[in-house]
């Protein structure tokens, strides 16, 4: 023995592997003799044993996938004689830790290695971080011990002193790995052995906390739905009981759902679909989704108002006068209107309610600029047809499902925008405005335009079917009206099915009208003012309409007027002003400030547009309504300039090719006009239009560009009340284009009295309103020349001005 304590003593040992398992100092295991490799280490342990004084000794290596570990353990036979099992067997002791080193000779059939041991003292007394370390994990080790009711070997534990015994103590413990069992045997110094197996026992124990939270919960999950189970078992018991006392056979929710839908007065149709989702409902298990979804839907069906409809009144000079006391103007819609009421009484009072399976519903499309009173015209038609109003923002809208409802196979499927607004109207002919439909978008979600196809289409909505219901809804006793901004937005095919409306805006003395009798009303209250406090003379209100703002419609007209009114009511709060006052035309620029549009017939003749050559005003359509367009042409300078047209505004194709049809025109036309276009052969030409960063298209501009060229080469001024517009050929033909009214009504906003227009658009003056016509001096002309005629200046005493050079 006195071998074995010295520490660095070379030792030649039998080797004795150990497969897939580590034996650490101070552990005492059994191993079985009938192995081949392990009795013949035991025997020639025996065999030196008895030349040499003590217990025989071997090396226990572990053997991992065939390699053996550099470090092994000391291991003595204390004690050989048979196992629990019976089998032979020897009891071996681990005693400290041996480098091995390289192999030997030696007695019996073993391997012989020498090695040397390792040094595993530590210093004495303890530092304190590793006091601290011994006291962590005999309390982590208790903590494992308590849990698996090892109450003996937690004593044990806490009787060890030495470092390294306590580090290796760690073998015993189930749950560490082969892996994990190696590092602790080739880790040599004690205070890291035993960091080591304190990190590896609080790794397990936080497993073991995660893992029993897991169990714990899967298992109140468990008892959760058996106590579920057993309770609803229960009910269904305490309800047959129920039942069969009071003499009923009905009483579970399906039931309900059955005497509801049976008690509803639906469609024969939409009758049976529901039954069949009841009898679904009555199968479905209560834990199924599936019920949820059968539930929401029958609620959906019953909601609907299948057949409740509101009386339509027709009283048609009502309705009539219903439309004038609440939208000025708008000749148009109110006559519309007025037709569909009629042809409504006269089928009512001959019984023809109902043809072919559909009633007489009306679709139109509401087409014209912001602040014209499209949205709040809806609210006025169903007040005169005595309907519910429900209004539908499709503005945005770019999924396919908003319109159609999504397949009930979906979470949180939902019915469409058209179903859910007959629900919210609670009637089945209601007036439906569909907002915005301009707007709609389409990606990768489908096209929501086409799917409005089937429910604004007279020959089909009568059927129409929605994804979540599908089931038969009839809307062909709807009033859709449908507004946008812009007509060339609306896919065709569906601007084929409705009838088109244009509100093409107000002229001034309707405006006048509207803010006197709506806007300025309504704006008063919101102020805080009453009736007789602020008055607006209508002089006031005419200049706010005419110089303050320039629009199709009053939205900017109320915002001036609330402005107004505000600067009123604060003078009065500061005691600047006494009330009851009178606005007037004077007053306007002390309380809003300068007009922003200024008429250019009101300029100063030096400063406007037309002051120079090669100015013209045109006329356009713009989204916002009509507009004045002014077209700026110049030459450059011959020396220094490229020959070449140039066009600046950012304009569409068709716009630049109207420019070199101008230009062609004139150079092949020079002579005859008398023009010298010797000029345009070296030169470049520069065509703009102001407003550059609005975007310009359109055919209608050729007539002012061939002006403005024209004034150019002759040196003539363009007259500054003439506006045109007109699209020109090669010939010099003036051929027709669109949106007559609202350019007219633009000129005369802008203060223009002479307009030039083709002869082919003299019919689309009917639709401009008489007030304006009588204000206007509308010229309608076929050829260009006669344009130029009416549109430039002549020149004075015979002498050609010069021409304008670019810089």
């Amino acid at each position: 023995m006195a071998a074995e304590s010295a520490p660095f003593t070379p030792l030649t040992l039998p080797v004795l592997p150990l497969d897939d398992e580590v034996v650490l100092p101070g552990m005492v295991v059994p191993l079985d003799l009938n192995d081949n490799d392990v009795r013949a280490a035991v025997e020639a342990a025996q065999a030196a044993a008895r030349s040499e004084p003590g217990k025989p000794r071997v090396l226990l290596v572990p053997r991992i996938d065939g390699a053996y570990a550099s470090t092994g353990v000391l291991g003595t036979v204390e004690q050989v004689g048979r196992l629990a099992d019976g089998d032979p067997g020897a009891l071996i002791r681990g005693r400290g830790r041996v480098k091995i080193g390289a192999g030997t000779t030696g007695p019996g059939a073993a391997l012989w290695v020498e090695g040397t041991r390792i040094d595993e003292s530590v210093p004495d007394p303890l530092p304190g971080h590793v006091t601290e370390l011994v006291k962590e994990y005999k309390a982590l080790a208790t903590a494992w011990l308590r849990k698996r009711g090892a109450w003996q070997v937690v004593d044990r534990v806490q009787a060890i002193e030495d470092v390294s015994a306590l580090a290796d103590n760690s073998g015993y413990s189930p749950f560490l790995t082969t892996a994990q069992k190696v590092e602790l045997l080739e880790t040599a110094d004690p205070v890291a052995r035993l960091k080591t197996a304190t990190r590896q026992l609080r790794d397990h124990l936080a497993e073991q906390d995660v893992a029993e939270t897991i169990a714990k919960d899967v298992q109140e999950g468990v008892d959760k739905q058996q106590r579920e189970f057993l309770l609803r078992r229960q009910l269904e018991a305490v309800r047959k009981e129920l039942r069969e006392l009071n003499g009923e056979e009905q009483g579970e929710e399906s039931d309900d759902y059955r005497a509801r839908v049976e008690a509803a007065d639906l469609p024969e149709k939409v009758r049976e679909a529901a039954l069949k989702e009841v009898d679904k409902l009555e199968r479905s298990s209560d834990q199924s989704p599936e019920g949820s979804w059968i539930r929401t839907w029958l609620d959906t069906v019953l909601e609907l108002p299948w057949n409740e409809r509101t009386d339509d009144v027709y009283d048609i000079r009502g309705a009539k006068a219903i439309l004038d006391a609440e939208h000025a103007g708008l000749d148009d819609v109110k006559e519309r209107i007025t037709e569909y009421l009629a042809v409504r009484k006269r089928r009512s009072d001959r019984g023809l309610g109902v043809v072919g399976g559909r009633r007489g519903g009306a679709v139109l499309a509401l087409v014209g600029p912001p602040g014209v009173g499209k949205t709040s015209l809806g609210e006025s038609v169903a007040h005169a047809m005595g309907r519910k109003f429900v209004r539908v923002a499709l503005g945005g809208v770019r999924d396919e499902a908003e319109i159609r409802g999504h397949r009930r196979t979906y979470v949180g499927a939902l019915p469409g925008r058209i179903v859910r607004a007959i629900k919210e109207a609670g009637s089945m002919n209601p007036v439906v405005l569909l907002d915005e439909i301009d707007k709609v978008g389409s990606d990768f979600r489908g096209d929501p335009a086409a799917a409005l196809l089937e429910v604004l289409d007279p020959a089909q909505n009568h059927t129409f079917r929605d994804h979540y219901l599908e089931v038969e809804l009839d809307l062909s006793d709807v009033v859709f009206l449908a507004t946008a901004n812009v007509l060339e937005a609306i896919p065709e095919a569906l601007l084929d099915r409705m009838e088109l409306v244009r509100l093409d805006g107000y002229t001034e003395d309707e405006k006048v009208v509207i803010a006197r009798d709506h806007l300025l009303p309504r704006q008063l209250e919101r102020a805080g003012l009453a009736k007789d406090e602020v008055t607006l003379d209508e002089s006031a209100l005419r200049k706010l309409a005419g110089e303050y703002t320039r629009e199709a419609g009053v939205r900017t007209l109320e915002r001036s007027i609330a402005r107004l009114l505000r600067k009123v009511a604060a003078q009065h709060e500061l005691a600047e002003r006494e009330l009851p006052f009178t606005v007037r035309e004077e007053d306007l620029r002390d309380l809003i400030g300068r007009p922003h549009h200024v008429p250019e017939s009101a300029q100063d003749p030096a400063e406007r547009r037309t002051a120079v050559p090669g100015v013209a005003t045109g006329l356009a359509v713009t989204g916002a309504g009509g507009d004045v367009l002014f077209v700026e042409a110049s030459l450059a300078d011959p020396e220094t300039g490229a020959a070449g047209l140039t066009l600046t505004g950012q304009l569409g194709d068709v716009m630049k090719e109207s420019a070199q049809i101008a230009l062609s025109f004139l150079r092949s036309h020079g002579a005859e006009l008398e023009l010298p276009v010797a000029d345009l052969k070296d030169r470049g030409v520069h065509i703009h239009f102001p407003a550059g960063a609005v975007p310009k298209d359109g055919p209608s501009a050729g007539v002012t560009m061939t002006t403005a060229l024209a004034s150019l080469l002759s040196g003539r001024l363009v007259r500054t009340d003439v506006a045109m517009t007109g699209e020109v050929s090669l010939t010099g033909r003036v051929l027709p284009i669109g949106g007559v009214k609202q350019k007219l009504l633009a000129a005369h906003r802008a203060g223009v009295t002479t307009v030039v227009i083709p002869k082919r658009n003299e019919a689309d003056l009917d639709d401009v309103p008489a007030e304006v016509l009588d204000k206007l001096d509308v010229h309608a002309v076929t050829d260009v020349r006669q344009v130029l005629e009416l549109a430039l200046s002549p020149a004075t005493n015979g002498a050609v001005p010069e021409v304008p050079v670019a810089a």
